[in-house]
């Protein structure tokens, strides 16, 4: 079994000075190298945070990005940032429109995302604490999920690409070619973060999705989630030797609200038994995510990561509660196949969840206690 470890999902709060240099940058009145200046403290200073908290794989806090996803979109070559026609539907409110378009072949050379990861690898290094330095990026299924957005996202697309195995081929090389650069840069744990499973589970969006393309709910879950799986593994299983690649399943998660809901039930199959990664980042910290019997589908050698503390609301959980879910999912699952962490990031995007700076850190110290009492 592989070691596990204390660490976070990936996003922070962003500090308030990083906030306003964004707004000026966007405003025209900070520069490019004023921002990255802000950026490298503030980045600097979460990771002297994130080693006094005990964590023992630290991140960026994905401090450089407006969104978990878009950014990395943007960097490959082809992508153009654009505005949708809506923006993102949440339970309580909808995002601004930003999406990602294409404008011509996908390729994954000198993406920004990897002079990002150099700057955190090398200041984790000079800090000497015995901690690595994880990234997190989006899969490559919710890559191939934002192209297909709306109509104009998926026009686009086909004058592109009309043959979807050209697709295919290209988003494989280019994130393999951007990993690639992230391993000779260091890294030895990838994060892939996605939300295309945790819409498979949601009735609202199979049936709205199927009156669109002229399909039942079950055709649409079978046909994107054969997708989705294929483009994934087609990355996770030519990833260079010796990369951990995990993978945090989300149900959306902006300003304390959520996107999608459902049980992993019927997509557990393929996530669980088919996709090749080695530990599942979990959302588990209400109903809206079902119970625990999908776990008996993790097969032997994954982990997975329970998200029991929600990182929507600065409410604390209580702690023998917590233990009590977790010995009630070890029915279904070995525990030493599965672990804790919080539901999601504090800031998927930059707007951030509603909860102060004070309370995520909270939130990750009851994590760690519980840690300690229940795997001691």
């Amino acid at each position: 079994m592989t070691k596990k470890y204390f660490e976070h999902v990936g996003s922070f709060l962003r500090p308030q000075e990083l906030q306003e240099a964004r707004a000026g940058f966007e405003a025209g009145t900070v520069t490019a190298q004023e921002l990255k200046s802000v950026e490298d403290q503030a980045i600097k200073d979460l990771v002297d945070k994130q080693i006094a908290a005990g964590l023992e794989k630290v991140t960026d806090g994905e401090f450089r990005r407006a969104y978990w996803h878009l950014d990395f979109f943007w960097g490959f070559n082809g992508v153009d940032h654009v505005q949708a026609a809506e923006g993102y539907h949440f339970h309580d409110e909808t995002t601004k429109p930003d999406s990602a378009s294409l404008v011509g072949k996908i390729t994954g050379e000198n993406h920004p995302f990897v002079e990002a990861y150099k700057f955190l690898k090398a200041y984790v290094d000079q800090t000497g604490a015995a901690v690595e330095a994880k990234y997190t990026i989006p899969a490559p299924a919710q890559f191939y999920f934002e192209l297909i957005r709306d109509a104009d996202h998926v026009a686009a697309t086909n004058a592109v690409y009309p043959d979807f195995e050209d697709l295919r081929a290209d988003i494989k090389a280019a994130y393999l070619q951007v990993i690639a650069d992230l391993v000779a840069a260091g890294l030895k744990t990838l994060q892939v973060d996605d939300c295309t499973w945790g819409t498979l589970v949601d009735d609202n969006f199979l049936n709205a999705w199927g009156s669109l393309t002229g399909r039942t709910a079950e055709q649409v879950r079978s046909e994107l989630g054969e997708a989705f799986l294929t483009l994934n593994n087609d990355v996770y299983d030519n990833v260079p030797e010796g990369l951990l690649v995990n993978t945090h399943v989300c149900r959306g998660n902006y300003h304390s609200t959520w996107a999608s809901s459902g049980g992993y039930d019927p997509v557990a199959k393929e996530l669980f038994g088919k996709e090749n990664v080695t530990e599942y980042f979990l959302e588990f910290d209400n109903d809206r995510s079902g119970g625990f019997e999908p776990l008996a589908e993790v097969t032997d050698g994954k982990v997975a990561v329970l998200g029991l503390i929600t990182s929507k609301e600065a409410t604390l959980e209580d702690k023998d509660t917590v233990i009590a879910r977790i010995h009630e999912a070890e029915k279904f699952l070995p525990l030493d196949q599965l672990w804790v962490s919080t539901q999601c990031g504090f800031a998927s995007t930059e707007e951030g969840n509603i909860l102060t700076k004070e309370d995520q850190w909270k939130k990750l110290a009851l994590v760690k206690e519980i840690i300690d009492e229940v795997w001691k």
